[in-house]
């Protein structure tokens, strides 16, 4: 007997890899310990946040009684804090936001879940390049929304002709997450350019005929994670339809806080009068969130600008990077978040887990994430782990060319 919907039992089943790896990750422990098992399945960010994190909870514990210490705040944050989410925002983007047009969220996730709340009527279109972080269909498909992927090239730089000839009439948005999950691509501002030419071309079609706009989303937790000399280009000086949003769980290792932020940008804000920012704030509270954490709220206002040791992640890539080379295990480098999306031997993702099973290494199949043939790895995991999973890959590789 089925006991939920149809859109959550379908769900569910597109889940059912996540936790065979999860649930064969606890068996794995459970029989062979800790030390015996190399689990690169999630990213759950394990470096301990800023140091300066401390002093400031201390200092929260001693203002508690305050006013909004521990009680409701506006639906769309703290104002002193969105107002200091927008300077920094404003550093980082070249752009100058006030509070007004930043709301804070439950996540970057809140954050997606109540744009499209905003803006997607059942049968709406969202665009995205593939492979994608897995979630972005349930959250637009709440609302009736239907997630598009569109194939990135080889190298997963992304395909704009491809993005363009994707686009219809009932598209609402298109979602760019870079530094990518979970290949770890950055695209680069002339990418950015060129899609963000689609995105005006239709959206001057459409004014003419008096109908919505199309959105681009820059969906940016990872922003701080580029390696190399890498950079991470701004994208709300490209279009008045840009929309960023990310969240703290990486960038000040508070995932457990869930405190993320959406900003609209100004010149929209200005041109509507704030009806996006007040629809948002509205949809927020009828969604349940009601607002963000107060006390992640405060924390990550006061050490925005800080991150956590970079260095520690930038160790684990180079690591990773050279047990794939050692093992002869064909990748695109990332360049940025802390994943590797390397091919499977002989190309079938889910024989390829399998067998890093057999050497007690956890993977999770491309195909989860739009790109059958690949893996995702997780970079957030202490060194001692990468290296000893180095013989492991080896073997696998092994079995799945025989």
């Amino acid at each position: 007997m089925q006991t939920v919907t149809d859109l959550f039992a379908a769900a569910a089943g597109k889940a059912s890899f996540i936790r065979k790896m999860f649930e064969k990750g606890i068996e794995l422990k459970q029989q062979f310990g800790e030390d015996a098992v190399c689990d690169f399945s999630l990213g759950n960010p394990d470096v301990p946040p800023p140091e300066a994190a401390r002093a400031v909870l201390h200092k929260l514990a001693d203002d508690a009684i305050r006013p909004l210490g521990l009680g409701y705040c506006p639906n769309a944050g703290i104002p002193a804090v969105r107002d200091a989410i927008a300077a920094y925002l404003s550093k980082q983007q070249g752009v100058a936001l006030r509070g007004a047009d930043v709301m804070m969220t439950v996540g970057a996730a809140s954050a997606l879940v109540c744009f499209f709340r905003a803006t997607i009527d059942k049968g709406d279109e969202v665009i995205v390049p593939s492979p994608y972080f897995v979630e972005y269909g349930n959250y637009c498909g709440h609302f009736g929304g239907i997630l598009k992927p569109v194939p990135t090239h080889e190298d997963f730089s992304l395909d704009v002709p491809a993005i363009a000839a994707a686009v219809t009439p009932k598209t609402r948005a298109i979602i760019v997450n870079s530094p990518n999950n979970p290949t770890g691509a950055i695209y680069s501002k002339d990418e950015l350019a060129s899609l963000v030419g689609v995105v005006e071309r239709v959206n001057a079609e459409r004014a003419e005929k008096g109908e919505r706009p199309l959105f681009l989303l820059s969906d940016e937790p990872y922003r701080a994670f580029a390696y190399d000399g890498a950079e991470v280009p701004a994208i709300l000086p490209l279009s008045k339809f840009a929309l960023v949003l990310g969240s703290f769980s990486k960038t000040l290792s508070m995932a457990g806080e869930r405190i993320g932020y959406i900003a609209v940008n100004p010149a929209l804000t200005a041109e509507d009068g704030g009806a996006m920012m007040t629809t948002l704030t509205l949809v927020n509270r009828t969604l349940g969130y009601v607002n963000a954490p107060v006390i992640g709220q405060r924390l990550a206002a006061a050490i925005c600008d800080t991150t956590v040791d970079l260095d520690i992640y930038k160790r684990r890539h180079d690591l990773m990077a050279k047990v794939l080379e050692d093992a002869g295990i064909e990748f695109t480098m990332p360049r940025g978040a802390f994943y590797f999306f390397p091919k499977a031997p002989g190309g079938d993702d889910a024989k390829f887990v399998d067998a890093l099973l057999e050497e007690k290494i956890l993977a999770v199949p491309g195909s989860g994430f739009g790109r059958a043939g690949y893996i995702r790895l997780s970079c957030a995991v202490d060194e001692k782990i990468i290296a000893r999973s180095a013989e492991g890959f080896k073997r696998a590789k092994e079995k799945c060319q025989k």
